[in-house]
């Protein structure tokens, strides 16, 4: 007969454990650890605590910053579920010394970090730069719509909360009216189901009616009111390929050479449109601060898709003497390695420009002559030019150069800028050589890992935050995440070297 030895659960054994054992070198929580010990200026954070001579002590900032890094690096976005960690798991307690800061602690140190946040994420660049990590010719910008902590349930122009507000008021007349033709009862002597059905009708009634008064209505960038929202003001609506989503576009600039996040931001507009000169600003505010020149952009390929073509983009590239590689809209009807076709679409590119006649010539060798002074598009202004019917209608180039066949003339929206005007002319026929294309065809490989790292590999799937200022702390958060990554994966042992002493 076998015989084995006994065991019993139900008793209690002491461990011995040593918290540094507990962080091991190459992993994640130990560059956290390593980075915001040595590597990390925390004493911008002193200026928070009056607590010197009254006061209970606090939490040092450091224990706050590695357990909130290395939660969100696995994923642990909400303040609950860290504390649990700190409680609970040997890694979140070897970080924190075996204190267990309790949730709004957590989530009080995240929501209150804007300022000091742009520091540390300067002093972690600085550490990618150390390294060699920096220093890439190409930079490529995208963003990424997440959801916002706040239903679209809760969205409306002005007119329409009104309207919702209504129809909640009068299903409370109806409520009533109910109940006391069934009951023959008045409404103080309602059912306590009827009671907590109003309560909450009231409760939602008086929330929208705060909204209205302490909140404008919201345009957009036709000047029209677009939706607002109750739980999250600054959160839009937006278009992603899984439908409308009430959420921010999260949007990041990337340095070719390693991935590394070089700026952050987001925004609650779901058009890139703009996005272009915030980012590279702060791109170069960043840099700036770990030592680089102002002029470091110059020269250096700037590679967005489509979404970003505009004037303000190509505007802001040119004035940085960028090298931008933006495509409209129609470019990829125009590759010849996508369409199969030998006889592609025309691009603004294939048109001469008359500048004695300000006229066009079409590749047909046809006039397209301007009309009006500008013409304008939503808030933008541009030069228009048309052709002469008589020319199209019998044309061996229509099919390459109008719509559909029912167009009967080639319309052409010039920017109203000249400047500007020429170099989206040098960009359509920068992107329609073979050279181009190759350059353009890279960014997907800088910048969109970068996405699937954080949404995939980080669990970053919603902001919890609400408000812009904070779900920009959140997002930055995962970028500084992502590039102490990169330093683990690509950086020294010299990279743990303290810094600051």
């Amino acid at each position: 007969m076998a015989n084995y030895k006994d065991y019993n659960y139900d008793q209690t054994m002491m461990v011995p454990v040593t918290l540094t054992d507990q962080l091991i070198p190459g992993t994640l929580e130990y560059a956290i650890h390593h980075l915001v010990e040595n590597c990390i200026d925390m004493s911008i954070f002193d200026s928070k605590y009056k607590n010197d001579s009254t006061g209970a002590p606090a939490y040092d900032p450091k224990i706050l910053l590695k357990v909130v890094l290395v939660g969100y690096s696995r994923g642990l976005i909400h303040s609950r579920k860290i504390e649990k960690a700190c409680r609970e798991n040997i890694i979140f307690m070897a970080l924190c010394c075996g204190k267990v800061p309790d949730y709004s602690t957590i989530c009080n140190f995240v929501k209150s970090m804007e300022t000091e946040l742009t520091e540390v994420f300067r002093n972690i660049l600085l550490v990618c730069d150390k390294e060699g990590l920096l220093g890439g010719t190409r930079f490529a910008l995208d963003g990424c719509k997440l959801p916002s902590n706040a239903s679209s349930a809760w969205s409306g122009t002005h007119a329409q909360l009104h309207k919702k507000m209504k129809r909640m008021e009068n299903k409370v007349k109806k409520i009533v009216k109910k109940h006391i033709s069934q009951d023959t009862r008045d409404s103080e002597n309602l059912p306590e189901s009827a009671h907590k059905q109003i309560r909450k009708l009231e409760k939602n009634i008086q929330k929208i009616q705060a909204f209205l008064d302490s909140n404008e209505p919201k345009t957009g960038s036709k000047k029209a009111e677009v939706k607002s929202n109750i739980t999250d003001n600054d959160s839009g609506q937006m278009k992603t390929s899984h439908g409308m989503i009430q959420g921010y576009n999260a949007q990041a600039l990337v340095d070719s050479k390693n991935q590394i996040i070089v700026s952050c931001k987001a925004s609650g507009e779901g058009l890139d449109h703009d996005q272009v000169t915030p980012l590279v600003d702060q791109a170069k505010d960043n840099l700036q601060s770990i030592g680089k020149d102002e002029t470091y952009f110059q020269g250096k390929q700037l590679l967005c898709d489509a979404s970003y073509h505009s004037q303000e983009n190509i505007g802001k590239a040119l004035e940085e003497k960028m090298d931008a590689y933006i495509p409209d809209n129609n470019y990829r009807k125009r590759d010849p390695r996508i369409n199969e076709s030998k006889e592609l679409p025309f691009s603004p590119a294939d048109f001469i420009y008359d500048e004695n006649n300000e006229q066009y010539i079409c590749p047909a060798g046809s006039v397209l002559k301007r009309i009006g002074k500008n013409h304008r598009k939503g808030k933008k202004l541009y030069r228009k030019y048309v052709s002469n019917t008589a020319d199209c209608s019998g044309c061996l180039f229509r099919h390459r150069c109008l719509s559909n066949e029912n167009t009967k003339s080639r319309y052409l929206y010039v920017y109203k800028d000249k400047k500007l005007a020429k170099a989206a002319k040098q960009l359509y026929d920068k992107l329609a050589a073979k050279q181009g294309m190759l350059i353009y065809d890279q960014r997907a490989g800088i910048v969109e890992p970068v996405f699937g790292n954080i949404r995939s590999q980080k669990r970053l799937d919603q902001f919890t935050l609400r408000g812009k200022t904070k779900v920009n702390i959140q997002w930055q958060l995962y970028a500084i995440i992502h590039n102490i990554e990169k330093i683990v994966n690509y950086g020294s042992a010299n990279a743990f070297n303290p810094v600051f002493t």
